[in-house]
């Protein structure tokens, strides 16, 4: 369980922050083109500006939680607090994925990955962080 814990937990955090730093930082359009089939330049200037803009800043937010995850792994798995924050945010991405299901239709392959990726991720987090309560680790 530890073992699947820590690849599960390193691996998304690892592609957040990438996917992070890519949106935010560099090259967001190259995203629209793989995730939503979107051309960019297709948009007016208002729609581009205005999407690009607000990309960018949910981008850095994923980039600034996987830095939260890394800096504060011990505390992640060895504080309530801190554990209970991380898996409230990972849950809550995973939930946002289903009530997109339900509320937009059904997505891409590529979303529909991401979407079972990170419910088994954040479901064997979830386990492993209950073992490490009874343990007494995690206090």
């Amino acid at each position: 369980m530890r073992l699947a814990n820590y690849f599960f937990y390193y691996s998304y955090i690892g592609l957040v922050i990438v996917a992070g730093f890519w949106g935010a930082f560099i090259y967001p359009e190259f995203d629209y083109r793989l995730l939503f089939n979107l051309e960019t330049n297709t948009l007016t200037d208002f729609q581009r500006i205005n999407l690009l803009s607000q990309y960018r800043f949910l981008r850095a937010i994923e980039l600034g939680f996987g830095v939260f995850a890394i800096l504060f792994v011990k505390s992640i798995f060895s504080k309530k607090e801190f554990n209970r924050l991380f898996i409230f945010i990972m849950s809550a991405g995973v939930l946002a994925r289903i009530m997109s299901i339900v509320m937009d239709g059904i997505p891409s392959g590529m979303m529909l990955f991401f979407l079972a990726f990170e419910l088994v991720g954040v479901v064997v987090i979830i386990f492993y962080s209950r073992k490490l309560v009874i343990q007494n680790v995690i206090a």
